[in-house]
């Protein structure tokens, strides 16, 4: 399971500095109060099991909701698109509820990022930990994710 450092280290290669925070960021909300942006520049990773069990995650603007019928039409999927259990986050993504980062994903997980971060010319993920964020435009994000863009949310 990758750790801050770990992401750290992977970022640093890139130009990118990992912020880290005394105050806990699990969630938009407290993430865009710890970071001093509003809570639509936090960029959120969820993890979803589609169809069959296919596990995406979709990383979007702490502002929107994920709708699980473009997630299925994005992915090409039938079937149900539901939220994961905590140990399945873990074990899918290597990461905590709360923590879930985009970067250092296991290979073969998919990747999706919601066009309604271009919004901003920085959006703010996390690094792994309950603690931190990492400036990022979109274009690094999909750089760096090997996502792919898509409009998933309204």
């Amino acid at each position: 399971m990758p750790n801050i450092d770990d992401v750290k280290h992977f970022l640093h290669d890139r130009g990118i500095a990992v912020l880290e925070f005394v105050e806990r960021t699990p969630n938009s909300e407290a993430a865009a109060r710890a970071v001093g942006c509003s809570v639509a520049e936090i960029a959120k990773s969820i993890l979803f099991i589609v169809g069959g069990g296919t596990p995406v995650v979709v990383v979007t603007s702490g502002d929107v909701k994920v709708k699980s019928s473009k997630l299925k039409q994005a992915m090409g999927f039938t079937g149900k698109a539901r939220l994961p259990e905590a140990d399945e986050v873990i074990r899918f993504t290597g990461y905590a509820p709360g923590g879930v980062c985009p970067f250092l994903l296991p290979k073969g997980l998919r990747v999706l990022v919601d066009a309604s971060m271009r919004r901003f010319p920085v959006v703010y993920a996390a690094a792994g930990n309950e603690h931190s964020a990492v400036p990022v435009t979109v274009d690094q994000l999909l750089e760096i994710t090997a996502g792919i863009e898509v409009t998933v949310c309204d």
